[in-house]
């Protein structure tokens, strides 16, 4: 009898491939591949292994040595394996050398990334800015797309084959199509500005962290408007704005577009944009995973991108979100016991010096907590811009 059923399709798999140097050693290696696995995983790819490589000076034609090449290209062909991504922006040169050595498609950190971003991306201006970077990055790489040309016989000096006239087109293509998404984003940033003048009169928060630490769902649980919450990295890539109440005080709350270490550059140019939301915000609320066990690198990625933001000097909160995944440690009799928040809490105020708050924003754990601390900045900042306002309050 016939089987009318149908067959799913078949889960990519990868390897992931990461280098251990003097600059990143060992344990922060590890740390980078598991992140890489949740950004395949994002992809809906499927991690089957990970390799890493202890080398003093990567190979400049192959990134890694012969014997290491040799035992992934075994692994691949005997697991059937799709693609095999490295967890280091590889050169154009490099990612042809590496495909025909090893038999596959080869990726780097930054395509996965520009491919999540490209996935994530909703709106007129998330689009135009991700298409940007994929054109951008596609530009240097185009040869290795016409490699196949390469086998073709060679004409007389001077004269060009058909590969390399197609070659030069497409180069031309993609060039005038990166000046055409350029001044589509010079036109949606002028509509943008307009738009953030009107709001000069009420005061504006911002969201700000590392990928995947709860952004989304602290907007939720203070604007109890419906945003995209997935446990995944860069669910939001654009800027959601909701209108909130600090007590009696309207203010603008701001979800932004996740950092992340090692964030293709090409990537930040294009969304300088839509991070223009945090660089007029009037406070900065910095979410951070505190049961991230790399928490403290995170804070520095991130303050090392407002940095570069000109964003440094905006009053900022520091968040600590996701405190009840530490109570749950602190049950487990084989996890050591955390120190308890109140001590976190002294330390990173020393640390860092400035208003520190720990909660559960999908428990809603010490919410009230964070509206009374944000109610302080914002009615100081609501005083400037209103000086008869009756109630005075510093910070």
């Amino acid at each position: 009898m016939a089987q009318n059923a149908t067959t799913a399709p078949k889960q990519m798999t990868a390897a992931l491939v990461g280098l251990i140097t003097h600059e990143q050693p060992n344990v922060k290696a590890q740390e980078y591949l598991e992140e890489l696995t949740l950004l395949t995983y994002t992809l809906g790819i499927k991690t089957v292994a990970t390799f890493k490589q202890k080398i003093d000076k990567p190979n400049p034609k192959t990134l890694l040595g012969k014997g290491k090449l040799a035992e992934i290209k075994d692994f691949v062909q005997k697991n059937q394996v799709d693609k095999v991504i490295f967890d280091e922006e590889v050169a154009p040169s490099q990612l042809r050398n590496l495909e025909n050595i090893l038999g596959c498609e080869v990726l780097d950190r930054n395509l996965v990334i520009l491919n999540i971003f490209s996935m994530r991306a909703k709106t007129r201006q998330a689009k135009t800015q991700v298409e940007l970077a994929q054109y951008e990055y596609l530009l240097p790489r185009l040869t290795r797309m016409w490699s196949h040309l390469s086998k073709q016989k060679g004409g007389s000096p001077g004269m060009r084959g058909p590969g390399e006239k197609e070659l030069e087109t497409d180069r031309r293509v993609v060039q005038d199509k990166i000046l055409v998404l350029r001044k589509d984003l010079q036109t949606i940033d002028k509509q943008n500005i307009n738009q953030r003048k009107t709001r000069n009169n009420i005061v504006r928060i911002a969201l700000v962290g590392y990928t995947n630490v709860g952004k989304s769902t602290l907007m939720h649980a203070l604007s109890k408007a419906e945003v995209v919450v997935e446990d995944k990295l860069f669910a939001t890539i654009g800027s959601t704005v909701r209108r909130i109440m600090a007590k009696d005080i309207p203010c603008l709350l701001t979800d932004t577009v996740g950092f992340i270490r090692k964030l293709p550059h090409t990537l930040i140019e294009c969304f300088k944009s839509t991070l223009d939301e945090v660089r007029e915000a009037d406070i900065l609320l910095h979410v951070v995973d505190i049961a991230h066990p790399a928490c403290e690198e995170h804070i520095q990625i991130v303050q090392k991108t407002l940095q570069e933001l000109g964003a440094e000097d905006i009053p900022t909160i520091l968040l600590f979100n996701k405190v009840d995944q530490l109570e749950e440690a602190s049950q487990d009799p084989l996890q050591a016991s955390p120190m308890s928040l109140w001590a976190l809490q002294n330390r990173y105020i020393n640390k860092y010096g400035q208003k520190v708050v720990f909660i559960s924003a999908k428990h809603n754990q010490h919410i009230e907590a964070l509206r009374d601390v944000l109610y302080e900045y914002v009615l100081a900042k609501h005083q400037l811009i209103y000086p008869n306002y009756l109630n005075k309050a510093t910070y």
